[in-house]
């Protein structure tokens, strides 16, 4: 029996020492990235900051995701007072929550160009932590590094706004350690000429980031094979679940019926929002899409993503997109 005691609490032991071995390796061995670089500097020309904030605006969504949004308007626009302030809340369900960082000169402004740029295409923190990739850093790093720098020059000159430090967030086990492996070194991808239109609108496609919440996930949230666009992602942003629509040209439950400019009409007649408040029944169908951010998407821009959803392979896929609006 002495025997028997002496062997479980040595492999007890051997365990927590082999845990606190790999706890300490991931602690040590990850993120794997290179230093943040200490050579860059943001072109910010008129011409350059004006590329960076069609970019951040109406495009990639910086100050759509870093600023409080209004639910109690179509499409929750940003509150103008907090834009780039950070502190909305993304709930991720099981795995966890996390909250968006301010980004105006009161949070980065200590931050190198380089630090920031590191962040943004490869997901480390300028304090070296992970960061989650809620926040798109796979993509951004896909982007043409030019325009990458124009989004960050711009960023660099939004009004400082004091705001209190967010909740720290919180990821559940093994979450919190796996995370440290996600960020990756990036490859900046090649901004097509807007001549060939279907490999312009993939990388606008990519920066606009639509696969996020049109593609659906599994409960680890890697994308389901074969469901590109294909919708039915649940997002609880507005208070009320919604899930994404089918985008793919699927006839029947995608939009292969629509013309190129029915899909332009749908994100161009909200590019004057009314700044009605909606009714409480209307709130249930409120869309977390910020479809007033992307309408000031220029329509050459939104032609193009048009042509290369055409190209995607359809699913047929009939999505309920507001199930609590009954």
């Amino acid at each position: 029996m002495k025997t028997l005691l002496k062997i479980v609490v040595g492999l007890v032991l051997l365990l927590v020492v082999v845990a606190a071995c790999g706890f300490g390796y991931m602690m040590l061995a990850f993120p794997k990235v290179p230093p943040a670089p200490a050579n860059v500097t943001f072109d910010a020309s008129p011409e350059h900051l004006a590329r960076g904030e069609y970019l951040a605006n109406h495009v990639v969504g910086c100050t759509t995701c870093h600023s409080q949004r209004d639910y109690t308007k179509f499409s929750g626009p940003f509150v103008p007072e907090t834009l780039g302030a950070g502190g909305q809340k993304f709930d991720l369900g099981p795995a966890g929550v996390v909250y968006s960082l301010n980004i105006t000169p009161a949070g980065i402004g200590s931050w190198t160009d380089g630090e920031l740029l590191r962040a943004v295409t490869q997901g480390v923190s300028k304090d070296g932590t992970p960061l989650f990739p809620v926040m798109p850093y796979s993509h951004f790093g896909a982007m043409s590094e030019d325009d990458v720098h124009a989004v960050l020059a711009y960023i660099r000159t939004l009004k400082a706004i004091e705001s209190p430090k967010p909740p720290a967030r919180q990821l559940s086990f093994p979450l919190n350690l796996i995370v440290r492996t996600i960020p990756q070194p990036n490859t900046y991808g090649t901004r097509p000429s807007p001549a060939d239109k279907v490999a312009y609108g993939k990388y606008m496609i990519g920066a606009a980031l639509c696969s996020e919440c049109h593609t659906p996930i599994d409960d680890r949230g890697m994308p389901l094979p074969g469901m590109d666009f294909a919708g039915g992602m649940p997002i609880v942003e507005t208070g009320y679940t919604v899930h994404s629509a089918n985008i793919t040209p699927d006839a029947n439950t995608g939009i292969g019926s629509w013309t190129e400019q029915q899909f332009i009409d749908k994100f161009k007649a909200f590019e004057t929002p009314t700044n009605a408040t909606l009714g409480e029944g209307e709130r249930a169908s409120n869309t977390p899409m910020p479809m007033t951010a992307y309408a000031g998407m220029a329509r050459e821009d939104l032609s193009a993503i048009y042509a290369y959803l055409r190209t995607v392979k359809p699913v047929t896929n009939r999505v309920e997109k507001f199930p609590d609006a009954k």
